[in-house]
């Protein structure tokens, strides 16, 4: 086996402390994704402001159970069928706090907890996600609001106290108390954390909620708010917007989102119309291997939404982030002129997401969020057009790979690679000394092979995407008895039989999971590791027989 760690990867720098916090975000808010196009899809199809609402060509078409689904409303002394009728009646339950059925409380309570669950677990595994989540109830109600800045805040401060704590007596327990410790330690304190969150965090918390609110207003009020992409876009490729993106926009978004049915910040970073337009050009302008890829690479960007894909253009041309700029400040004043949002996160974001994100609030806003994402990529794409043709001779002339130059430095941007890179690489022909790298020593082991774990940063995506590969090598292999699973380096436990992950991460894959067997490749998506470790599980298995 091989293993190799590039100076990349080392720690250090403003640029890594902020990557390693917005990792830190997007892992508590991702893996909750799900809860929040739940609660979304609840809002669009059952509150009277939502698809089938006044505003709508489809009103009226509320079906039966819509009613007891949101409950009652507003000063409506009677929950259920009819207090909610009465609210609509009386033009009351526009705040969707209104509602007592399943939306306010899904807002108010679920998606805060579920945050601070997997916050606390990222911290101190299960004991940490649940102390997190009994500290967290007392800041939602002392607030009495959406309070997902104090989830993100309280949930990894609480399992971090609950880590603490336990050293305090760690091997100092008689055996046989260790249940009864454990549960009453724990139990103790979130009580504790949950009076200090009801009292003194939330009150805090509820203030800067309304600071940061009140600056996004102050922006929308003054016209201001599409100067804010002259930080995400550049961000974006440099891949510092997780720390914006999750850590600003979305808890203040959904808290727009519950007050008014949508939010424009959901809308910010995630259209899909700058880097579509930044692809089309190059697809029209471009020149040698970035020309060749960006078809595909618009298509995996504008309907997966995988906006990493086009960075490496933007860093092959680095005054197109000018256009990139440009065309997501189109994109926002679009919405804010219009009066476009979504009704909740579109992640990833995929004309796909941000369509069914869209449709809630209204065919008309569903309309408004297309000409927003047209309005973005044409944007983009004359203004990068421009750019390309005049500097056109120039890259034609030019030796050298600078499209491969591209990729390998918005992989170190990242800190890892990633199977979006890796289709690029291949694509374009830009990763083939990489792979020969890769398949330098082969895998030999005398261990048995039965759980193969991919790891990456946050446990999706490309790791998802390299699990995939793997499992069809072996099912057209015709080996049975291997699971290959995908998860984040942080959440390996050394049981993975052997870990496969991108050169740069393979030191932490060892420090997680020293007795694992560690292989590194370079391209997630056609590595030639992955036959390696084929043939020694089909070896194994004939040995066996």
């Amino acid at each position: 086996m091989t293993t190799t760690s590039p100076a990349a990867t080392k720690a250090g720098g403003l640029r890594t402390g902020v990557q390693r916090f917005g990792t830190f975000l997007s892992g508590m808010i991702m893996p909750n994704i799900a809860a929040f196009i739940a609660w979304g899809f609840i809002t669009m199809l059952f509150i009277p402001a939502g698809f089938f609402g006044e505003d709508t060509p489809f009103k009226g078409w509320h079906w039966y159970p819509v009613a007891e689904l949101i409950g009652g409303g507003g000063d409506s002394a009677v929950v259920g069928w009819q207090g909610a009728m009465t609210a609509v009646a009386e033009g009351d339950g526009g705040n969707i706090f209104a509602y007592v059925g399943l939306v306010g409380p899904m807002v108010t309570y679920l998606l805060p907890l579920l945050i601070a669950n997997t916050a606390g677990r990222m911290v101190y595994g299960e004991r940490g996600g649940v102390v997190a989540t009994i500290a967290t109830m007392g800041v939602i109600v002392g607030t009495n609001i959406p309070m997902f800045l104090g989830a993100m805040i309280m949930g990894p401060l609480a399992a971090w106290i609950t880590k603490q704590m336990d050293k305090l007596w760690d091997g100092k327990i008689r055996p046989g108390f260790e249940m009864l410790v454990n549960n009453f330690s724990a139990g103790i304190l979130g009580m504790l954390l949950a009076i200090f969150g009801f009292f003194a965090f939330g009150p805090v918390m509820l203030g800067i909620s309304a600071v940061l609110g009140g600056a996004v207003d102050w922006l929308v009020a003054l016209n201001l708010l599409p100067i804010v992409s002259i930080i995400v876009e550049p961000a974006k490729v440099l891949f510092l917007n997780n720390a914006i993106n999750h850590g600003v926009f979305t808890p203040l978004g959904i808290e727009q989102a519950t007050e008014t049915g949508k939010s424009i910040l959901f809308l910010i970073e995630a259209n899909p119309g700058p880097g579509l337009g930044l692809l089309l050009a190059f697809t029209f302008f471009g020149v040698g291997a970035a020309k060749a890829s960006a078809p595909g690479a618009a298509i995996i960007q504008f309907f997966g939404g995988i906006h990493e894909i086009y960075f490496p253009y933007a860093l092959s041309k680095p005054t197109t982030i000018l256009a990139l700029i440009a065309g997501g400040a189109a994109g926002v004043t679009t919405n804010m002129v219009l009066g476009g949002g979504l009704a909740f996160p579109a992640a990833p974001g995929s004309i796909i997401a941000v369509t069914a994100a869209a449709i809630g609030p209204g065919v008309g806003n569903l309309l408004v969020v297309y000409l927003s994402v047209v309005i973005a990529a044409v944007v983009t794409f004359l203004i990068t057009g421009v750019i390309l043709r005049a500097s056109r001779k120039r890259d034609l002339e030019a030796e050298g790979d600078s499209f491969g130059d591209a990729i390998a430095q918005t992989e170190a941007n990242k800190g890892k690679s990633s199977a979006a890179m890796d289709a690029l690489r291949a694509s374009s022909g830009a990763g083939a000394a990489g792979a020969a790298a890769g398949a330098g020593a082969g895998v030999a082991t005398d261990r048995r092979i039965a759980n193969i774990v991919f790891a990456c940063d946050a446990g999706m995506g490309s790791s998802a995407m390299g699990a995939s590969v793997l499992r069809n090598k072996f099912k057209k292999a015709e080996i049975d008895g291997v699971t290959v699973t995908n998860q984040a380096i942080a959440n390996l436990d050394g049981s993975a039989d052997l870990v496969i992950t991108q050169q740069q991460l393979t030191d932490r894959a060892k420090a997680q999971s020293p007795n694992s067997i560690h292989v590194s490749v370079d391209n997630f998506m056609n590595s030639p590791r992955y036959e390696e470790v084929v043939e020694m599980v089909r070896e194994q298995r004939d040995s066996d027989a």
